[in-house]
C-alpha cells in the first residue's frame, strides 16, 4: 500500500566519515584486510541504499583471530592483570561509549533501522551502564572455603577451597536486533573474568561492532584481547564455532542456528551458552487495569518493531475484558508513526532487511489463511525501505503457526481465556520459554500463576525490563545459561577445587 514515509535525514559528518572507512577486521590489535579481500554491502533498511562495505571474513581470518586471542590469553598480560586494572579498562570503554553516544546512535539507526531516539534512550545508555556494571565484577570474583570429611590418614587435616579461572578464548556471536548492546552483554562479563574474545556481529548489522573495536583500542586494551570479525554466519560464524582453539561459544539468535551451534560445539566439548528465541505470553487477568494493560501490551510487542527475543507476541486476555484490550492495543498500533530512524518524528522504523520483511509478511498471510481475524495492520509498504505496519491478529488458536513460531516482527496474536489453569496451559504450549508477563492487581492470583509459567523471566505489570544484575535466559528451546549478574560472570569461568593436606 502507499503510505507517506519521510525521507531519511542526512547523517552527521562523523557518521559519514565512519561509513567511508575501508573494510577491515580487528585482529591482534591491528586493523587488517580479510584474506580474500571480499566485502559485504551494508544496507540502510529505511531506504534500501548501500551505505558501507565491510570485510567478509573466512576460515583463514578466523584462524588468525583465534590465534591472536590465544596468544593474548596465554602470553599476554590480560588474565594476569590486577583485577582493578581490568576494571579500569572496561570502565574506560564505557566512558568512550558515552563520549561518542550521538555517533553510535546514528550508526545503530542506519544499520538496524531502529529510531535514533530509541537508541539514545535505550541502546547506548544501556551499553554504557552494562560495561560499567561488569567492570565492577572484575574485582569481585571469588571462591569459597569449606570443610570436608576425608578421614585418612588418621588425624589428618585438610584445607579446601575453590578458585575461579577464566575459561579462555571465547567466540561471541551476536544478533542484529540490538547490535551494540548485545556486544556489551557478551564482552562485559568475559573481559571482567579475564577471557579474550573474538566478536562476530550479524552480517546485517556490523557497523557498531566495528566502531566498538576502535573504542576498545582507544581505551588501551592489550592487543588480541578483543578481536572483531565481520562475515556471514555460515562461514565465519561456523568456523568460529568449530575451531579447536576456542574454549567457549556464547550465542544470541534464532533457535535454528542455536541448535546447529550446540551440535557443532560438541565435537570439541566447548562450553556453550545460548540465548535463543521466544514467543512470550502477555497474560491479562480479569481484575487488571485495562488502560495500563493496553499501553503495556502495545509496548511489549511494538518496541523495536517487534524485533525482540522477549517481545510479548502472544496476548491472552480474560474473556471479560478481551474485546476492550484487543480494541485498545489495535488503536495504539494504528497510531504508531512509521518512518526512517534518523527522523525525530518517527516512532517505529523499518524491519532490519527485506528478508525479514518477507518473513514477517509470510507469517501474517499464514495466520489469515488459518483463520485468524486481522484486526489491524497486516501490510507491508510500497517503499524501498522494509516497512511493515503494526499488526494485530485476533481469535487465534494454539495450532496456528503464528502462535507456535517466533515471527520477530510487529505482529501480535490474541486469544481469550477463562481461568488460570487454562491460561497457564496456553502460555506453556509452545517450544519456547524465554519470558512472560502477568497483568493483575490480585496478588494471590499472581502468586498462583507465576510458578505455573515455564519461562526464564516473568514480569508482573510490566514487560521487557532487563537489568544488569538480573539473570536473563530461557527454559526449553529458548536456550540455556544465564546472562547478567553473578551468573553471567560464572559462565565465563571454570571452577577449580583445591584440597591441601596440612
Amino acid at each position: 500500500m502507499s503510505v507517506a514515509i519521510a525521507a531519511q535525514p542526512a547523517p552527521s559528518v562523523g557518521a559519514v566519515s565512519f561509513l567511508d572507512r575501508p573494510a577491515r577486521l580487528l585482529i591482534g590489535g591491528e586493523w587488517v584486510q580479510s584474506e580474500s579481500g571480499r566485502t559485504i554491502s551494508v544496507v540502510d533498511p529505511a531506504t534500501g541504499a548501500i551505505v558501507a562495505s565491510v570485510a567478509d571474513a573466512d576460515r583463514t581470518d578466523v584462524d588468525r583471530a583465534v590465534a591472536a586471542a590465544r596468544e593474548a590469553f596465554e602470553q599476554g598480560p590480560w588474565p594476569r592483570m590486577l583485577p582493578a586494572e581490568r576494571q579500569a579498562l572496561i570502565w574506560r570503554l564505557g566512558d568512550l561509549i558515552e563520549q561518542h553516544a550521538d555517533e553510535l546512535c546514528e550508526l545503530e539507526s542506519i544499520d538496524n533501522g531502529k529510531t535514533k531516539f530509541m537508541a539514545s534512550v535505550v541502546d547506548i545508555p544501556a551499553t554504557r551502564e552494562y560495561l560499567r556494571y561488569m567492570a565492577g565484577w572484575a574485582t569481585k570474583i571469588e571462591g569459597s572455603t569449606f570443610d570436608i570429611s576425608v578421614g585418612a590418614p588418621p588425624g589428618s587435616r585438610f584445607e579446601t577451597s575453590t578458585r575461579r579461572h577464566p575459561v579462555g578464548v571465547v567466540a561471541q556471536i551476536i544478533p542484529w536486533n540490538f547490535p551494540l548492546l548485545m556486544a556489551a552483554w557478551k564482552l562485559g562479563p568475559a573481559l571482567a573474568a579475564g577471557c579474550t574474545c573474538v566478536l562476530k556481529p550479524a552480517e546485517q548489522t556490523p557497523l557498531t561492532a566495528l566502531r566498538l573495536g576502535e573504542l576498545v583500542m582507544e581505551a588501551g586494551f592489550p592487543p588480541g584481547v578483543v578481536n572483531v570479525l565481520t562475515g556471514y554466519g555460515e562461514t565465519a560464524g561456523a568456523a568460529l564455532v568449530s575451531h579447536p582453539g576456542v574454549d567457549k561459544v556464547a550465542f544470541t539468535g534464532s533457535g535454528e542456528v542455536g541448535k546447529i551451534i550446540n551440535k557443532s560445539a560438541t565435537n570439541t566439548l566447548k562450553r556453550v551458552s545460548l540465548e535463543l528465541g521466544g514467543k512470550s505470553p502477555v497474560i491479562v487477568l480479569p481484575d487488571a487495569d485495562v488502560e495500563t494493560v493496553i499501553g503495556g501490551a502495545a509496548q511489549a510487542i511494538f518496541f523495536n518493531a517487534g524485533q525482540v527475543c522477549a517481545a510479548g507476541s502472544r496476548l491472552y486476555a480474560h474473556k471479560k475484558i478481551y474485546d476492550r484490550v484487543v480494541e485498545g492495543v489495535s488503536a495504539a498500533a494504528d497510531a504508531i508513526r512509521l518512518g526512517p530512524g534518523l527522523d525525530p518524528e518517527t516512532e517505529m522504523g523499518p524491519l532490519v532487511s527485506r528478508e525479514q520483511q518477507d518473513r514477517v509478511m509470510g507469517y501474517v498471510d499464514s495466520g489469515r489463511e488459518e483463520g485468524a481475524e486481522l484486526v489491524t495492520g497486516g501490510e507491508s509498504l510500497e517503499h524501498p525501505g522494509c516497512f511493515v505496519k503494526p499488526t494485530v491478529l485476533a481469535n487465534v488458536n494454539a495450532n496456528m503457526r503464528v502462535v507456535q513460531e517466533e515471527i520477530f516482527g510487529p505482529v501480535l496474536v490474541a486469544q481469550p481465556f477463562d481461568d488460570i489453569d487454562e491460561v497457564a496451559a496456553l502460555a506453556n504450549a509452545t517450544p519456547y520459554g524465554l519470558s512472560a508477563s502477568i497483568w493483575s492487581n490480585d496478588l494471590r492470583a499472581v502468586h498462583r500463576l507465576v510458578p505455573k509459567v515455564k519461562a526464564g523471566t516473568v514480569w508482573v505489570n510490566c514487560h521487557s525490563f532487563v537489568d544488569a544484575n538480573m539473570p536473563f535466559g530461557g527454559f526449553k528451546q529458548s536456550g540455556f545459561g544465564r546472562e547478567h549478574g553473578r551468573t553471567g560472570i560464572e559462565m565465563y569461568t571454570e571452577l577449580q577445587s583445591v584440597c591441601m593436606l596440612v
